[in-house]
């Protein structure tokens, strides 16, 4: 290594005296190559191929092995579960069902920032980038097993997450570096093989990353044939409450309304799972047990062998704002919730059937409501003919007319315990909604539609309205605030379902606005009072403008 001259001087030892001292510089590392570093955009990619790596290994073994162990997933249920009040009502307003699509691709855009912060903070050295990599694992690791089905097996999923992500930074990152050009020296023919292999690997590494995660997500929704020879058992099944016919004439959809039954592919979905639950029917067991006289643990096969009803439903959702279409019909097919209570012996004081999913939500159902003759509350394993869809509660969900979901329609349902509402607190109680939710007396005006614009002449207006389980025995309508008219309504099925309704006005040009109430069987009078879904249920009166040409 080249020195610098040596430097030699004197210092004065004595009177008259001088001692020569030699001094040698430390090395001059001025003309030395300087330190390889990566380029910035390439260090970036580096971290977010990395931490790509990582999120779709560990998707991949979770599908294979447990779906609930994904550290992905994890994480954004523990997101769902932990975030304030204020923090879910605001994300359900701004993005309704869309809620859950919204908050992953959130978090995958957080978590790429991070990645490429961290890969352009390891330019020379992989060290950050590891140390961000390792602090993921770790979250994930640690969200997966808060997990409320968590088992020792689904610690594999986020272990292979963290090694992969680690092994692949350090291997890029080495590509990287040694593909890096070096100031002050040429462009070897090396070189360009080095950053031709840098290139190629970092592509490889995105196409696997995106098909493992890919494979995984199929995976972990249960790709297999879980249904199909459960809605055969179904079929075959002793079926000894049959559904009434639904006539044509229990729905106006000419004029603008739904079909009375809501098609499975259709039908709303609102619930917490990041994740839908693929259990086999085989594997699913219902513990009913706490304030009884007799705990019992029942098996899909002991549904099958009871008597099975047959009734038409509508489910509408808590959220649902006024107008809104959080709200369908099926008819289900599934075991008398009431017979198997009375079965077990319910014992004085119990006055919550607190409900726990497979997923672990819970909630607490008014045992009252639950025992009341009549009221037809079921354990649910068909829809519409067919076995329960995944996303629908497959293979067994809870259905109760007359009350909102959150209180009572428990999907994926693997636990019922008769308790007390002081012992316990369902999962959106402790959230600030309420403890009881009998469904409000509401109507929505399908037709027309908001703003739509309309030729001159006599208009339709036409819609549903609802008021389970007692059901709806008037509906009118106001045009422009005028004098109520009275709704043409159709053939009623249920009082647990929706009715149709119609009318009809002549319309001059210009803006115009429509506006609906309903009046329930007993009597109730859907209010005009305007209030928010928090605590039990939005109110007020459905109004449309449109304009006529």
């Amino acid at each position: 290594m080249p020195r610098r001259p040596r430097i030699v001087t004197s210092v004065a030892v004595g009177r008259g005296q001088t001692c020569p001292v030699s001094i040698t510089e430390a090395p001059d590392r001025a003309g030395e190559p300087a330190a390889p570093t990566i380029p910035r955009g390439w260090a970036a990619l580096v971290g977010v191929l990395a931490v790509a790596a990582a999120v779709a290994a560990g998707q991949l073994v979770a599908g294979l092995l447990s779906p609930a162990s994904s550290p992905y997933l994890a994480v954004g249920d523990a997101v769902v579960r932990l975030s304030p009040h204020w923090l879910v009502e605001f994300a359900k307003a701004a993005f309704g069902t869309a809620d859950k699509p919204v908050l992953l691709a959130g978090m995958a855009v957080v978590i790429a920032g991070l990645a490429a912060l961290a890969g352009i903070a390891s330019r020379r050295h992989p060290g950050p980038g590891i140390a961000v990599v390792v602090a993921l694992g770790v979250l994930g690791l640690g969200a997966v097993m808060f997990e409320p089905s968590f088992s020792p097996l689904d610690m594999l999923a986020p272990t292979v997450s963290l090694v992969v992500g680690v092994a692949v930074l350090r291997w890029l990152h080495g590509l990287a570096l040694a593909a890096a050009d070096r100031p002050g020296e040429a462009v070897r023919p090396a070189d360009v093989s080095r950053r031709a292999l840098l290139v190629r690997s970092a592509a490889a590494v995105g196409v696997a990353s995106f098909a493992g995660g890919a494979v995984g997500s199929w995976l972990g929704r249960g790709a297999g044939d879980l249904r199909g020879p459960v809605t055969a058992r179904i079929a075959a099944a002793r079926l000894t409450e049959r559904a009434p016919a639904i006539p044509a004439s229990a729905a106006f959809p000419e004029a603008g309304t739904p079909t009375f039954l809501t098609p499975n592919a259709d039908f709303y979905r609102i619930d917490t799972a990041l994740r839908v639950p693929a259990l086999a029917a085989e594997d699913w067991s219902l513990r009913i047990h706490g304030m009884v006289d007799a705990e019992r643990t029942l098996t899909f096969d002991d549904l099958l062998s009871r008597p099975l009803v047959e009734r038409p439903v509508t489910l509408t959702c808590v959220s649902n704002p006024v107008g809104g279409d959080l709200i369908s019909t099926a008819t289900f097919t599934g075991v008398d919730l009431r017979d198997l209570l009375l079965e077990v012996g319910v014992r004085p004081g119990a006055d919550q059937a607190f409900s726990t999913s497979v997923d672990g939500w819970y909630t607490g159902t008014p045992v009252d409501v639950l025992l009341e003759p009549g009221r037809g509350a079921m354990l649910a394993i068909g829809m519409n003919g067919e076995a329960l869809p995944l996303e629908h509660g497959f293979p067994v969900r809870m259905v109760v007319p007359g009350l909102y979901g959150f209180v009572s329609a428990t999907k994926w349902v693997t636990g019922l315990e008769l308790t007390t509402f002081a012992a316990k607190d369902g999962f959106w109680l402790q959230r600030g909604w309420a403890q009881r939710a009998p469904i409000k007396t509401q109507s929505r005006i399908d037709s027309p539609r908001g703003f739509a614009e309309l030729p001159a002449g006599r208009v339709t207006v036409a819609g549903i309205a609802w008021s389970q389980p007692t059901g709806i025995a008037r509906v009118e309508v106001s045009m422009d605030g005028g004098p109520w008219q009275d709704a043409e309504l159709a053939t009623e099925v249920s009082g647990d379902t929706w009715r149709m309704w119609r009318a009809e006005f002549d319309v001059a040009p210009g803006g115009h606005s429509v506006r609906s109430r309903a009046t329930a069987a007993d009597g109730v009078v859907q209010t005009a009072t305007e209030a928010d879904p928090v605590p039990d249920g939005a109110t007020g009166w459905p109004d449309v403008a449109f304009s006529v040409r």
